[in-house]
């Protein structure tokens, strides 16, 4: 019974002790010092024997012994000795127990001298310290008793501490009185250390990690580097918690008083512009306003980075409305949240439509109901491997939906109609590519059949900063330690800001006589490699290559993506002609009879209806000059 009993007894024990409130172990405390005062004197007797008959020929002893007790619970309770946690226990709290012990051992030589039984001085030198070694002894094994009734009673988490420098060491001493804490080993890259012992714990190598976790249970991993570069640590906890593994970084000294930047804080400063290597073009809000102004405006799109900015820009101009319609619920919120004070303020009436540009009954009752006169077309999926991967429903939004909002436009009166095309319509090697150009084509044909409706597109390149482009990517991957990917170290873009890009749509849907092709200067295309190197560089690291091995960032090529082109165009043909303003330049390109686009859209629409992709690709290869899509495996239809 007692054995079966015993596995239970434990536990509630370790629950009891470990519970006690504060003041009951205060108590506890008190009683230790005061019950090891007749414990230190008699032994002190005990090895001092030629006192022994000196103190029994005294009949005061046990009063003497008994008014030291009393002394001792004085003097610590003055000291405040039992408020001092066990766990706490360092050089000052040791200082206390000093003092202490030295005070018992002078009113013990005071209490003898009184009692006539006076000893040698070495005697209470003895005792003194005596006392003083049973209670910090005391006290020692207090702590062990309590630390282990804790451990019986809360979880245990093994850690692996990476890192065992001075940072390292701090920590390993740190976590050994910890109730929960148990530090199992450190890893560290310095070959110097590896396979010594430090503060108990072996050091072992990094590359033996997952076997050092299996074999000694490890919960977390502690990198106690604060002196490595931010992106080194990095690297290293990416590399940890692709483990599976929780994993935890003791901050520096600078960043705890707070004079180290955080890695967020280098980046956000770092405006888009600097990243052009041209000087950003800027015009006056109010040009290219004269379209827009006083007019029933809608976005569709409006929830993109290139719609929001095309809303924020048209709310500049002061139209009577502005609808913004979009695909996505939580970007429409956002949307129609940072437009509202600015609609509120000129006293617009801002409407929010959640819906798709492919459903023709929503898109006719939206351009009815609001009496649109603009609609400024950016309602596209424009990232390329998306598109790619997904060419079916790539074509029937970029180009299903433009021909519905633009045959919707015609038949509802509007007066004009801009599409936001891409320099990647021209001669392109991708989905996304070809369903803008077909989108454009369909433009153009509504165009030339369309007296009281203004057709025209403005095309452009790449822009900064929008989702998906390659500086917050870049920058998404510095975050995390690197290496920054590029496809082809020769491969360059056009580049704007999306400021630019807008103002200049918006600029040139107001010279917009009917069927042109805008094409914006986006000046000298940029090389993405050396753009990678800056925006490293901006971020206040160094590149790792050949000729600085010891560099925090390393810039890796992983080869262009199925469809993606080294070098981008503007034009398909080769001319084009100066317009009012020195950026926008108007194409003159080929065009899709009637018949030729109607019969585009039936076998795109066949195709939709089937859930063809291939029937779907050999429309845009048919009708699009120089797209050839690329083989594509049958049963996952990816490239």
């Amino acid at each position: 019974m007692v054995e079966l009993m015993r596995p239970m007894v434990k536990p509630m024990i370790s629950k009891f002790v470990t519970t006690l409130p504060r003041h009951y172990k205060r108590a506890l405390l008190l009683a230790v010092d005061v019950l090891l005062v007749p414990v230190a004197y008699a032994f002190t007797v005990a090895v001092q024997r030629d006192t022994y008959g000196a103190l029994t020929s005294a009949i005061n002893i046990t009063l003497v012994v008994l008014l030291l007790m009393g002394l001792a619970g004085a003097v610590s309770t003055l000291l405040r000795i039992p408020h001092i946690r066990l766990i706490d226990l360092n050089v000052k709290t040791m200082g206390r127990m000093a003092l202490l012990s030295a005070l018992i051992a002078v009113c013990g030589a005071a209490l003898h001298r009184i009692a006539g039984a006076e000893l040698a001085v070495g005697t209470y030198v003895v005792f003194g310290i005596v006392y003083f070694l049973f209670s910090a002894a005391g006290r020692i094994v207090l702590l062990e008793v309590a630390m282990n009734m804790y451990r019986r009673v809360n979880a245990r988490c093994r850690v692996l501490i990476y890192g065992a420098g001075h940072t390292g060491r701090q920590l390993a001493l740190a976590l050994t009185a910890h109730p929960t804490i148990d530090a199992v080993a450190f890893v560290d890259d310095n070959t110097a250390l590896q396979g010594l012992t430090i503060t108990g714990l072996p050091v072992l190598r990094p590359t033996d990690i997952d076997e050092i976790v299996k074999t000694k249970r490890v919960d977390r991993v502690l990198l106690a580097m604060p002196s490595a570069p931010q992106p080194k640590v990095t690297q290293i906890a990416w590399r940890i918690e692709r483990k599976g593994l929780e994993v935890q970084s003791l901050p520096s000294f600078a960043q705890l008083i707070g004079e180290e930047r955080t890695l967020v804080e280098k980046l956000v400063p770092v405006p888009p512009s600097n990243f052009l290597g041209r000087k950003p073009y800027r015009q006056p809000t109010s040009m290219g306003c004269s379209h827009v102004v006083g007019r029933n405006v809608l976005v569709s799109g409006g929830g993109g980075s290139i719609g929001a900015e095309l809303c924020r820009q048209v709310m500049w101009c002061k139209p009577l409305k502005l609808v913004i319609f979009e695909i996505s619920e939580f970007a429409l919120f956002e949307a129609e949240r940072s437009l509202r004070p600015l609609a509120q303020k000129f006293g617009i009436e801002l409407v929010p439509v959640l819906g798709s540009v492919t459903e023709a009954r929503l898109v006719r009752r939206i351009l009815q109901d609001h009496d649109i006169h603009v609609v400024l077309h950016a309602a596209a999926y424009k990232h390329v491997p998306m598109v790619e991967n997904n060419p079916l429903v790539g074509l029937a939004n970029n180009v299903l939906g433009t021909w519905t909002m633009a045959r919707e436009a015609r038949e509802a009166g509007v007066e004009r109609f801009i599409l936001i095309s891409s320099d990647k319509a021209v001669r392109p090697t991708n989905v996304m590519g070809a369903s803008k150009r077909l989108a454009e084509l369909v433009v153009q044909d509504l165009a030339a059949r369309s007296p009281d409706t203004i057709f025209a597109m403005v095309r452009f390149g790449n822009v900064l900063g929008s989702s998906g482009s390659v500086v917050p990517l870049f920058q998404e991957q510095i975050a995390r330690g690197g290496p920054v990917t590029v496809t082809h170290r020769d491969v360059t873009r056009f580049f704007m800001t999306i400021e630019e890009a807008v103002s200049l749509v918006l600029m040139a849907g107001s010279f917009a006589k009917g069927g042109e092709v805008f094409v914006l200067d986006m000046g000298k295309s940029r090389r993405i490699w050396d753009m990678a190197r800056q925006v490293i560089e901006d971020a206040g690291y160094t590149v790792k290559d050949e000729a600085n091995p010891d560099g925090d960032i390393e810039i890796q090529e992983i080869g262009l993506r199925p469809g993606e082109k080294l070098h981008e165009e503007l034009l398909i043909g080769e001319g084009h002609v100066t317009t009012a303003h020195e950026k926008i330049f108007a194409a003159h390109e080929a065009k899709l009879s009637e018949i030729e686009v109607a019969s585009a859209i039936r076998a795109l629409r066949e195709a939709m209806a089937t859930g063809n992709d291939a029937a779907a690709l050999a429309v845009a290869q048919r009708w699009v000059e120089g797209y050839c899509p690329a083989q594509r495996d049958a049963a996952s239809g990816i490239a």
